[in-house]
């Protein structure tokens, strides 16, 4: 047995003093012939072996490079890389405040909770909490002032609390958005070291998660405005907190005008309204010149990249803008927020991400990809607060509630696209719908002030610097300049305001959009002829959904199928895609949807089957995952169709069931959607009844192919067609005998069916 020994070792010295040592001369070269036991013979053909052995080792397989670490000699080639130019500098707020990044570091170092309390005393809203307490002991209407990521919102509720004024009672803070709502009552019960619905609570639509020990109640801006119908003086709030008031929302604007009349109602109720934007001006003079209350953020410098010239396609520059960053900037330096308009581009994004980023390999640092959109789960949703590992980096595919609602610590580059998804309604047609428009200048520099929470930051806009001077607005419109008015004239009957006209709001909606309005209640029997709510109006305002679903629901009283309306309803109201294509399994998933439209029943009668088959598999999760439909889309749906069943027995409606007669059943939905019927031409595309204007069929519906003659919708949204969604086919018949006050016969005779009268035209009697 023989040691080879492959490596080179540096020779001892051998010139002694007065000659050469001779056996340290050849040590090293005879110790790889040598044996293992001295006195052994040379081994004449140990060098063979030594190479042979070598040579084998050299001509093996191996996988992975010998030094991971090692830099490559080359670096990625993006075929279509986005060339950006230098425009502007944000400069940084208060950043120079050693003391507070000194209690920063202390903070990571303690126990979970020890740690929430000193991260708490690092916001900049901890040095004004005396002389804030001090204000709202003062006054009785605040305006707040302070940049997101301040602390308003998880803070001074809890400063209020400490303070006593829960002992009078809840503290109310209004959010516009669910997500916020949700996200921001979990921190808060985490701070206070309460269980979540216990002392802290959220309540949004379809979900309460209060009870009687809660003090602290975080809500949507609507939820509150359903609160007047109950308790129109609120009696049970001490604060009413109304945040994010710069967002300008439908119900943040009823709700000014409410609880200005309030707080003039109830001398002890303090109010406060928190903005994060400087137009607090218009605020305060609304609210009787109410003082203003300014907490200076702390933002570092963001640097504004703007592209050379506009590009076509936003969401993949969005991507390879997000692999560029990723590529060429050290691992674990920041992480990456990029802003889109909606679930499904964020989806696109998210699949996009993980099939590039695995063309990649290991090549590339580990990169993590977060989405955060209302349906997501919120056990999902709480991942984009996790901090990064080391040598990763982060993701965020957020929709605009990552412009002021959230603030997600860790973030140095932001991509901005530019676009936002807003409702925009024509009042002339009826025709309300969703569309991707250009964001507002103030809208952008929100988003780039994300950059700067932690550290100096950069911002990438996929446009240029001449649109963003020239094309975007100033400031976003106001949602109630832009929408169906319905719902909110509906609530406001309801709690007895009937000159709406002359209704104190801050910026008043289009005269035409609120006539419209009246119209649009009146037809669906909510008012009379004078105005005034009716009986079937105030059952209507009892469902918290759009007067046509209520209206829907009501009517189903009279055709004896209310278990299967709510089933629709719910549905309709779960507010995302029911079934989901997987992009590897579309011809599978496209198969298992079409089973549900089977006989062309139509999307109404589809989503029925979907939800009473799944009620039959008693609610399985993996019935779900084999017919390729959403599990929380349809949990959202059974917990919306059992508080829709609760709402029945107040509004006197026995629960009543007839899955066989499909007539009954598209009768009741066309005595909610009676407005929303659309009719096939003769060049084969469909014109919308009432107003005409050119609609088709979403390819996403179980008639895309089939085409029938009479259609109602459930609703329209605008892409680039104006497609109508949940579409089912009907008789023109139905409409008059459903709705005689809005359609005549004349509306719905079928003309190209006649044919013309027989006998002699004139050129054959020439």
């Amino acid at each position: 047995m023989f040691e080879i020994v492959v490596c080179y070792r540096m020779p001892d010295a051998y010139d002694d003093e007065g000659g050469v040592n001779q056996e340290k001369r050849f040590a090293v070269a005879m110790e790889r012939c040598r044996g293992l036991k001295d006195g052994d013979k040379m081994n004449p053909s140990a060098e063979q072996e030594a190479w042979e052995d070598h040579q084998i080792r050299n001509a093996t397989l191996k996988f992975g490079s010998k030094n991971k670490k090692q830099p490559e000699n080359y670096g990625f080639v993006f075929e279509d890389q986005i060339e950006f130019i230098h425009g502007q500098v944000m400069d940084g707020e208060n950043v120079d405040d050693e003391t507070c990044q000194e209690e920063h570091e202390k903070a990571m170092a303690k126990s979970a909770h020890e740690k929430l309390s000193a991260e708490r005393k690092t916001l900049p809203v901890y040095p004004f909490r005396e002389s804030l307490l001090k204000a709202v002991e003062a006054h009785q209407v605040l305006i707040i002032v302070g940049e997101t990521g301040s602390g308003k919102t998880t803070q001074i509720p809890q400063y209020l609390h400490e303070a006593g004024y829960t002992k009078r009672g809840m503290i109310g803070c209004t959010q516009p958005r669910r997500v916020a709502a949700m996200s921001v009552a979990n921190r808060v019960s985490q701070e206070m070291g309460v269980k979540l619905g216990h002392e802290v609570g959220y309540s949004i639509r379809f979900e309460d998660c209060t009870s009687d020990k809660t003090v602290l109640k975080y809500m949507t801006d609507g939820m509150l405005l359903r609160a007047f119908l109950a308790e129109p003086d609120l009696a049970s709030y001490s604060v009413l907190m109304v945040d994010e008031a710069h967002e300008r929302t439908l119900s943040t604007d009823i709700l000014f005008s409410l609880v200005k009349d309030i707080a003039r109602l109830r001398p002890e109720l303090k109010l406060l309204i928190s903005s994060a934007t400087l137009d607090a001006e218009k605020f305060s003079d609304y609210f009787d010149d109410a003082p203003i209350f300014k907490i200076p953020g702390r933002r570092y410098p963001v640097e504004i990249y703007y592209t050379k010239a506009p590009e076509a396609d936003y969401l993949d520059a969005a991507i390879v803008t997000a692999l560029q960053i990723h590529v060429t900037q050290p691992p674990g330096d920041g992480d990456i927020l990029i802003f889109l308009t909606g679930q499904e581009e964020i989806e696109t994004a998210e699949e996009t991400l993980k099939d590039r980023t695995r063309g990649l390999g290991s090549k590339i640092q580990e990169l993590i990809i977060c989405p955060i959109y209302a349906n997501l789960p919120t056990e999902l949703q709480a991942k984009i607060f996790e901090p990064t590992p080391v040598e990763a980096r982060k993701v965020v595919l957020a929709t605009n509630i990552a412009e002021t609602s959230l603030t997600i610590d860790g973030i140095k580059y932001v991509i901005d696209p530019g676009y936002v998804k807003m409702k925009s309604y024509n009042s002339r047609t009826g025709m309300e719908s969703l569309q991707v428009t250009p964001t507002s200048q103030a809208s952008a520099d929100q988003r780039a002030g994300r950059s700067g929470r932690t550290g100096p930051g950069k911002c990438f806009r996929l446009y240029t610097a001449y649109n963003y001077f020239s094309d975007l607005v100033a400031n976003t419109v106001p949602e109630i300049q832009r929408t169906n008015l319905a719902n909110v004239v509906l609530t406001l009957k309801t709690l007895g305001i009937h000159d709406l006209l002359h209704f104190d709001f801050m910026d008043r909606p289009p005269d035409e959009a609120l006539l419209k309005a009246l119209e649009h209640l009146y037809a669906l029997g909510a008012l009379n002829k004078h105005g005034e709510l009716t009986r079937v109006g105030r059952k209507m305002a009892e469902f918290p959904l759009d007067p046509m679903l209520s209206k829907m629901i009501l009517a189903s009283d009279k055709y004896q199928c209310s278990d299967e309306i709510i089933s629709i309803a719910a549905m309709l109201s779960t507010g995302s895609s029911v079934f989901y294509r997987p992009k590897d399994k579309q011809v599978h998933a496209d198969n298992a949807r079409l089973n549900f439209h089977m006989g062309n029943v139509g999307d109404h009668i589809a989503l029925l089957k979907v939800y009473s088959s799944w009620k039959e598999t008693n609610f399985s999760t993996q019935w779900c995952y084999e017919n390729y439909i959403q599990v929380r889309s349809m949990k959202r749906a059974r917990d919306i169709r059992d508080q829709l069943r609760g709402l029945l027995e107040r509004v006197e409606i026995e629960l009543t069931s007839n899955p066989g007669d499909l007539e009954a059943i598209k009768k009741a939905i066309i005595s909610g959607y009676f407005p929303h019927t659309a009719k096939m031409q003769i060049n084969g595309l469909y014109k919308s009844l009432k107003h005409p204007q050119t609609v088709y069929i979403h390819p996403s519906s179980g008639l895309a192919q089939v085409l029938p003659r009479w259609v109602v919708y459930h609703e329209l949204v605008m892409t680039n067609k104006e497609y109508m969604r949940q579409v089912s086919e009907i008789k023109p018949e139905w409409l008059v005998e459903v709705a005689p006050h809005y359609y005549q016969l004349k509306d719905v005779e079928d003309l190209a069916s006649k044919k013309m009268p027989r006998g002699q035209g004139r050129a054959a009697q020439g």
